[in-house]
């Protein structure tokens, strides 16, 4: 495991009270992040929720903001943007896209665990164009062309 990187946070206003994100275990990837207002999401209503806090990611660096399992499982609650993005020179307030897939409404209170955020290093890529690729034993196969089972 690599050292953590730290990340500066910037508390809001109406974020006073709440955990910061942290990891529910030793093991996790991701740290938990809760909503900072109270939301009813009907069945195929979306929100951004706000979570209180703003932040500051070093350079080479991106949250990926992604759903949780239980949530998705039990609710049908996740994230249209899976995984969500964010770079490092946004300074707004983090807020979560959350959509209900399920058939029934589904309330949201403040300090309720939303989301997960896992920070990950960002590799930069450029383009060059060139007049043809290079051949593949998948060539041009897109969409569900190497099947749905082994062998």
């Amino acid at each position: 495991m690599t050292a953590p990187i730290t990340i500066a946070l910037k508390r809001l206003p109406h974020g006073e009270g709440l955990p910061l994100p942290a990891y529910a275990t030793d093991g996790a990837a991701g740290m938990d992040v809760v909503a900072a207002e109270d939301v009813d999401l009907a069945p195929g209503g979306r929100h951004a929720v706000a979570t209180g806090f703003a932040f500051a990611i070093p350079a080479g660096y991106e949250i990926q903001v992604r759903p949780r399992s239980g949530l998705a499982l039990k609710h049908g609650i996740s994230l249209p943007n899976t995984p969500g993005t964010i770079d490092s020179d946004y300074r707004g307030e983090l807020k979560i896209i959350m959509i209900n897939l399920g058939q029934d409404s589904f309330a949201i209170r403040r300090g309720d665990r939303i989301a997960q955020l896992v920070a990950a290093p960002v590799q930069m890529a450029r383009f060059s164009e060139v007049p043809e690729l290079d051949d593949t034993v998948r060539g041009l196969g897109g969409f569900g062309s190497t099947g749905v089972k082994s062998g």
